[in-house]
C-alpha cells in the first residue's frame, strides 16, 4: 500500500458531508475534522498552516510551502473537502484491486490526497523551490454555495495558476459550463373540482411552459455552439402544483437547470426566458434559485502558467467539462484556473463511488513533475 493510498483511506473514513445538505444535527456534517487531520499531516511535513473562515464553524485549510528566496510566483492547488451524504457503509473505505471505494473517494478526496501528498513530497524532498510559493487550499462548501472558494477569492490572494481538484481522469480542463437554477411559477384561480370551468388551472398552464422549454427552447439552444463545451442545455427537473384532486390548482412551479456557455449571464438567461414565454402567450414569473452566481469559465490555454502546466502533463489542446466547480469563482477573482484530478465524474455521488489508486498516485507524480519544472 502506497503512502497516497493510506492517506486516501484515512480521508474517506473521516466524514465531511456538506452541512447545508443535511439536518443541522447530522453526525457526519461539517468539514472541520477532515481539515484538522489534513492540517496535522501538513504541519508534520513542515508546511505553514492557516485556517481561513468561510462561514461560522467552517474554514478553508491553507498549507504553504514558502521558498527560501523572494516569491516570484505562486501556484495554488484547490480541491474541496466537502462531500454529499451517503449510507453508513460508504464511509468505511475498502480496496478492491486498483479501486478504492467510499464516499468522496472520487469527488474529491482523491485529489486532496494527490495534491497534499505532492506538496509534502516537495517539502521533504531534495529539490527545493527558491522563488515559488505553492499553496494547498482545502476548500469548504463546493457542493452547495461555494463559500470556501468565494472566501478565498475575496481574501485577495494572488496566484499565477490555480489547479482546482475535480475528477477529470487526469485531463487538464481549461473551460467548464456555468450552472443556473431557475424557479418558474405559474398562477391560476382556485375552484371546486366539480366546477373546473370556474377556475384557471395553474398545472395546465405550467404543462404548456414545460412543453415550450423542452422542445422549442431546447432546440434553439442546440444552434449555439462552443468549440470545447458544445451547446448550452435546459432541463426541467422538478414540478409541484395543487393540493388535492378536487381543487383546481391556483399555483404551480418548476425548477429548471440551465447550463451556460462563456458569454452567457444569469440576467441574460432570465430575460431570454421571459421573452420566450411572452412570445408564446405564456404567463409566469422566472426567478434565479442559486445561492450565488455560478458562471461558466474559460481560461486561455496560451497563458504562460497554463501552457507550462499543459506541457508538463503532456497534454495537447484544451478540454472542457459540462459541470460547474470552484475554478470559475477563482477565475473571476483574476486567478488563471484549470481543473485537474484523478477519477471520473461519472462515479461521483454514486452508491459505489470509487477512484483508481494508480490514477491517484499518477496525479501525485504529475504534480511533482510540474513542480520540478517551475524554476
Amino acid at each position: 500500500m502506497t503512502d497516497t493510498t493510506r492517506l486516501l483511506k484515512e480521508l474517506v473514513a473521516l466524514p465531511s458531508v456538506n452541512p447545508a445538505l443535511v439536518a443541522a444535527d447530522h453526525p457526519r456534517a461539517g468539514e472541520a475534522d477532515l481539515a484538522e487531520f489534513l492540517a496535522a499531516t501538513a504541519a508534520a511535513a513542515g508546511l505553514d498552516i492557516e485556517f481561513q473562515e468561510a462561514a461560522p464553524g467552517r474554514a478553508n485549510l491553507l498549507a504553504r510551502w514558502t521558498p527560501s528566496g523572494k516569491v516570484r510566483q505562486r501556484i495554488l492547488m484547490a480541491p474541496h473537502l466537502d462531500t454529499v451524504d451517503a449510507t453508513d457503509k460508504q464511509f468505511t473505505p475498502f480496496v478492491l484491486g486498483d479501486r478504492l471505494f467510499g464516499r468522496g473517494a472520487c469527488d474529491t478526496k482523491g485529489s486532496v490526497a494527490a495534491m497534499l501528498g505532492a506538496l509534502c513530497d516537495l517539502a521533504n524532498g531534495p529539490r527545493r523551490l527558491a522563488h515559488t510559493e505553492v499553496v494547498f487550499a482545502g476548500l469548504v462548501d463546493e457542493e452547495h454555495g461555494q463559500l470556501g472558494s468565494r472566501a478565498l477569492a475575496k481574501s485577495g490572494l494572488h496566484a499565477d495558476l490555480a489547479i482546482v481538484g475535480e475528477p477529470t481522469r487526469l485531463k487538464v480542463l481549461t473551460a467548464h459550463k456555468g450552472s443556473l437554477w431557475l424557479r418558474i411559477t405559474a398562477r391560476g384561480r382556485a375552484a371546486h373540482g366539480a366546477w373546473p370551468e370556474k377556475g384557471s388551472n395553474a398545472v395546465h398552464a405550467m404543462s404548456r411552459i414545460v412543453e415550450a422549454l423542452e422542445t422549442k427552447y431546447a432546440a434553439s439552444l442546440k444552434k449555439r455552439h462552443h468549440s470545447i463545451l458544445g451547446s448550452p442545455t435546459v432541463n426541467v427537473g422538478f414540478i409541484q402544483g395543487g393540493t388535492q384532486p378536487n381543487i383546481v390548482p391556483d399555483s404551480c412551479h418548476i425548477l429548471v437547470d440551465r447550463r451556460t456557455l462563456p458569454g452567457e449571464t444569469a440576467r441574460g438567461v432570465l430575460l431570454e426566458l421571459s421573452a420566450l414565454l411572452a412570445k408564446h402567450g405564456l404567463t409566469a414569473r422566472v426567478e434565479d434559485e442559486k445561492v450565488a452566481d455560478c458562471p461558466p469559465m474559460e481560461t486561455d490555454p496560451c497563458l504562460p502558467a497554463v501552457a507550462h502546466f499543459l506541457r508538463r502533463t503532456g497534454q495537447r489542446g484544451a478540454l472542457g467539462a459540462r459541470y460547474f466547480c470552484d475554478a470559475a469563482v477563482l477565475s473571476e477573482a483574476g486567478i488563471p484556473s484549470v481543473v485537474f484530478g484523478p477519477g471520473d465524474i461519472a462515479h461521483a455521488h454514486t452508491a459505489n463511488e470509487w477512484v483508481s489508486l494508480r490514477a491517484v498516485d499518477r496525479a501525485r507524480r504529475v504534480l511533482l513533475h510540474y513542480f520540478a519544472g517551475l524554476e
